[in-house]
């Protein structure tokens, strides 16, 4: 009777002493999942759609599905010299002449939406949120931005995925299939031409986290997730161009995380990289731009921990549309 509560509690303990949002390698290319104060840093509408397994050749590992979209609001998104302008004589933003020439943005407002499924194992989640951010101008070279997203994240549980020693455990009475949780995330986000920070914390309410209704096993909470990442654009020549960066990440009570990238951008067609991910995975990735609108990139881990032994590693791909791209860009200007 008391199998289910067992599951239960060690499931709850498992992902309260982890990472309990989802997992990505290539969010350098697509911050706004981890920090909505980037919604609207483009003048066109930015679309991606991705999918990521984690730790194949493990049964019920993390598999992870999401789309998100964002854009500028009003006509200001329509400036003349900024982030998805360039000059019309070179017609690359990769060339160092935009970087010369770069404007900052005039002060304007962003929105978006995000929906992530995560599934491992018995246990699925459901986030699916809305953002907002506003865009300072700082000067002629710089913005700050500052955003927020609001949303529910739906926690379920399969039970029909478990297996009892009885036809019927009685535990089944207490259990708790399905629970929807508020969400709230904030963020900052610091950029120009070529560099670029940002912080951002995600899941800050603080909720109880718990599939039975046995007061013994409602220790279960979601816990705060914490984000620092800053990077830097250097030109090699003038069409090929390095960005490094890294991220650190906190969720307590897990040791700190840090991530150390390298992307190297080949003109406005193609970008290749890696990433390092201590005492867990080394990570190579590479993407490439198909004409004015679609882009598409992958990446695979190679496991470091323990885990090596029993995964094939992790594949992530995303795709990306750049929509009502009224100035023709080639691609997206912040290859982070």
């Amino acid at each position: 009777m008391k199998k289910l509560i067992l599951i239960i509690a060690i499931l709850v303990s498992l992902k309260s002493f982890s990472q309990q949002k989802p997992q990505y390698t290539q969010y350098i290319f697509n911050q706004y999942l981890l920090n909505p104060a980037l919604s609207g840093i483009e003048n066109y509408v930015d679309f991606k759609a991705g999918y990521r397994k984690q730790w194949a050749g493990i049964n019920d590992a993390p598999q992870t599905s999401f789309v998100s979209a964002h854009w500028a609001l009003g006509d200001n998104q329509l400036w003349s010299n900024a982030l998805t302008s360039f000059p019309e004589q070179t017609g690359n933003p990769m060339d160092r002449n935009y970087m010369q020439n770069y404007m900052s943005s005039p002060s304007h407002h962003g929105m978006g939406v995000t929906a992530v499924l995560d599934k491992t194992g018995p246990l699925k989640r459901l986030d699916a949120n809305v953002t907002y951010a506003y865009h300072l101008q700082l000067s002629n070279d710089f913005n700050l931005s500052a955003g927020v997203a609001a949303g529910i994240s739906s926690i379920s549980l399969d039970i029909n995925a478990l297996t009892f020693d009885t036809p019927y455990d009685p535990a089944l009475n207490r259990a708790l299939i399905n629970q929807v949780k508020p969400d709230l995330s904030v963020g900052l986000w610091f950029y120009g031409a070529r560099l670029f920070a940002g912080v951002s914390v995600q899941q800050i309410l603080p909720q109880k986290l718990s599939f039975t209704g046995d007061n013994s096993y409602n220790a279960g909470k979601e816990v705060p997730h914490y984000f620092a990442t800053a990077g830097y654009k250097f030109f090699f020549d003038d069409e090929i161009a390095a960005i490094p960066s890294v991220m650190v990440k906190y969720i307590e009570p897990s040791p700190m995380s840090v991530d150390l990238n390298m992307k190297i951008a080949f003109k406005d067609k193609l970008w290749l990289g890696g990433s390092y991910r201590k005492d867990d995975s080394f990570s190579a990735m590479a993407g490439f731009n198909i004409g004015k609108m679609v882009n598409l990139t992958y990446s695979y881990d190679f496991t470091t921990s323990d885990l090596n032994q029993v995964s094939n590693g992790s594949h992530e791909i995303v795709l990306g549309l750049l929509l009502n791209n009224i100035y023709k860009v080639p691609s997206y200007i912040r290859m982070w």
